[in-house]
């Protein structure tokens, strides 16, 4: 089939042709925005799941929908060593920005811009000399007493109240929220919960790794209560169907049965890489109908490209034992197991493997769905350490 129509996007954050099976999670934000906006309590989203499932996807959607709906929305991503203040102050800075235009919200952006620099002075030092960029005199007394848990509800209060004058409600937007430290979530859940309080028009959309809920649990109590957190998981087998057939048929072409079943056992349904498969056996494809052999024939592109792309990077974050670690998880195949028996299989103590399981929960790589037991973050992951660590003889 011709490349250059090709329909399928694999790619971090790329919006697939098909958004299948989360028709009721943007419904469910939608409502949200909308309530927000005028004032009235809500719940609010953080999506929780596995790498590949598209919560990134889902996050460009919210701002999608905020910004038709008038919203000023920010997008950002939480990293490994950056913390919340570098993560979300330049955002911050522009939205007030922005409200400064607006006749009726001049001086509560302007206030708003004050009380930014104030938090930065303090932050400044533990956000590695971390520069807002600000000319203007800070507010004093306001967000400058160098506890984040005290001064970020503060701040957030003056954006909120800035955009509630210039009659522009607002969204933050933030992607890797496994990232924050405890006391970082719990800053955030305490400033969404302030402005919750008053019905200013902030609220915040987040998305992370499984591990997010054991965060918020070792926060706030009421951070449950402020947001609900759907599950983003594989498809069901009938839409996972829709995110193959449905871009298909619009290009006038065909996928047989077969094909179809061998795409859904090869990807598990995970929409990231029902994307990868879709897009190579397109390519694969001679004619107008991707059958079984074409699928097939892709596969070996498509493992190829997933594990010098999606899964490498993430490999090559880790030392060597944690690489270790991971092999003796793959090795008890797919799923979730007991941290015992991985330490059993890579010949240490389940003490002793204790501080690399930690690391890896730290960067990503892995979760403990319950006490005691770990599972790969990333789907097929298992696989990938198999065929690039293969086992000694």
């Amino acid at each position: 089939m011709d490349p250059v129509r090709n329909p399928f996007a694999p790619g971090a954050g790329t919006p697939p042709p098909e958004l299948a099976g989360r028709r009721s999670i943007i419904t469910d934000i939608d409502i949200a925005l909308q309530r927000i906006a005028i004032g009235r309590p809500t719940q609010s989203a953080i999506l929780v799941g596995l790498r590949g499932v598209g919560k990134t996807v889902l996050l460009n959607k919210a701002r999608e929908i905020a910004e038709i709906k008038g919203y000023k929305a920010y997008l950002a991503e939480a990293h490994e060593g950056k913390t919340l203040p570098e993560t979300i102050g330049l955002g911050l800075k522009s939205v007030l920005l922005s409200l400064s235009y607006v006749d009726s919200a001049k001086e509560h952006a302007r206030r708003g811009l004050r009380v930014l620099k104030s938090f930065f002075t303090k932050v400044s030092v533990s956000a590695g000399g971390f520069d807002i960029g600000l000319t203007l005199d800070a507010e004093p007394g306001s967000a400058d007493s160098g506890d984040i848990e005290h001064d970020l509800p503060t701040l957030f209060l003056a954006v909120a109240e800035a955009a509630k004058a210039a009659n522009r409600p607002v969204v933050l937007l933030i992607d890797e929220l496994q990232y924050l430290s405890v006391k970082e979530f719990s800053a955030l859940i305490m400033s969404i919960h302030r402005i919750s309080q008053t019905n200013l028009p902030l609220t915040l959309v987040g998305a992370g790794l499984p591990q997010i809920l054991a965060l918020a649990g070792e926060s706030k109590s009421y951070s449950e209560r402020l947001f609900k957190y759907p599950s983003i998981g594989a498809l069901t087998d009938e839409d996972a169907i829709d995110a193959i057939v449905k871009p298909v048929r619009t290009e006038g072409a065909m996928v047989t049965d077969d094909a179809l079943r061998e795409i859904l056992r090869l990807t598990e349904r995970y929409p990231y890489f029902l994307q990868q498969w879709g897009h190579d056996a397109w390519n694969a494809a001679s004619g107008n109908v991707i059958t079984k052999m074409d699928v097939e024939t892709a596969t070996e592109r498509a493992l190829a490209t997933l594990d010098e792309n999606f899964f490498k990077v993430r490999f090559d974050r880790c030392n060597p034992s944690e690489k270790k670690y991971m092999r003796a998880l793959a090795e008890l195949g797919p799923g979730t197991h007991k941290s015992g028996d991985i330490a059993n299989q890579a010949g240490q103590k389940t003490t002793s493997a204790a501080p690399t399981r930690n690391n890896l929960i730290k960067k990503g790589m892995i979760y403990s769905p319950r006490h005691g037991e770990t599972a790969f973050t990333v789907p097929l992951f298992d696989a990938y350490m198999r065929r690039t660590m293969p086992a000694r003889e």
